[in-house]
């Protein structure tokens, strides 16, 4: 049967793939909609398989806190090149994938792209979709989820970079202002754990060894290397968990101080750092 520009802009407007394609696809379908509409998922699935193992250091990073301050989540969708996270089905997606976070409570990623959208399809699905359309591979890198008396969330200049902080024994002080500078200090210092009781212990063996070999090779006898190692791990600890890093603001302060400070018995429940690229 013969396609129609009318029949064309429809299934276009159905799906949002380009015309060609769109024009493609009721050609194969002789004209069923429904038939044209499987074989652009097809399209989108056979893109997802070619480009599985393409590098993703693209993309956007979004927060959200709830309207009582007390859940913030944190997602990164993620993509191959710049441009692509630029465009506007890009962003939408993004949003809508927050907004499927929100709505039903996803308690980790698989929940989350699994969730039936408004056509009854998951939202994998639509994932997949805009692979098509678009051409290269997008994927949700990361879903975080905080809890606490007070969550306060970052998204750094770039939009490719976020952080959730939560914070406890608030005793009803406002407390967003440290917040928002703890965020910031976790986006540019990394640390790896609120404090020393949470650092993965191959991380801790790996500082010890590395702290040895470093005296071994400084001519330090044998006998005082454990020693030296563990005072290297210590200046470790105070570099690189949030608790006892120095406040990059202040540096007559750690952030445990300023906590303190700010209100008696106030301290960070946990924290996620989330980034692209």
């Amino acid at each position: 049967m013969a396609i129609t520009a009318a029949d064309v802009n429809k299934l276009r407007q159905e799906t949002g793939a380009g015309m060609m394609d769109c024009k493609k696809a009721l050609t194969e379908a002789d004209g069923d909609f429904e038939k044209a509409k499987e074989i652009l998922r097809k399209q989108g699935q056979k893109i997802a398989d070619k480009r599985a193992d393409n590098a993703t250091a693209e993309g956007i990073v979004l927060a959200h806190v709830s309207p009582d301050g007390a859940t913030g989540r944190v997602i990164a969708l993620a993509c191959e090149t710049e441009p692509v996270s630029k465009v506007a089905d890009f962003q939408n997606l993004a949003m809508a994938v927050m907004s499927t976070a929100v709505a039903t409570d996803a308690a980790d990623k698989a929940a989350l792209l699994a969730t039936p959208q408004a056509d009854g399809r998951p939202l994998q699905d639509h994932i997949t979709d805009l692979m098509g359309k678009i051409g290269e591979k997008i994927d949700v890198a990361s879903y975080e989820i905080v809890s606490a008396d007070k969550v306060v969330s970052y998204i750094h200049s770039n939009g490719k970079l976020g952080v959730l902080v939560g914070l406890v024994n608030t005793n009803g002080t406002d407390v967003t202002e440290v917040g928002k500078d703890i965020a910031m200090q976790i986006a540019a210092m990394k640390p790896v754990a609120l404090d020393k009781d949470g650092v993965d212990a191959t991380i801790v063996e790996r500082e010890i060894e590395i702290g040895k070999e470093q005296a071994r090779q400084e001519g330090k006898p044998e006998a005082m290397l454990e020693r030296i190692a563990m005072g290297k791990l210590n200046k470790f600890y105070k570099d690189n968990t949030l608790l006892n890093q120095e406040f990059v603001k202040d540096s007559s302060l750690t952030i445990s101080q300023l906590l303190e400070k700010t209100s008696k018995g106030l301290t960070v429940s946990a924290f996620k750092r989330v980034a692209i690229g």
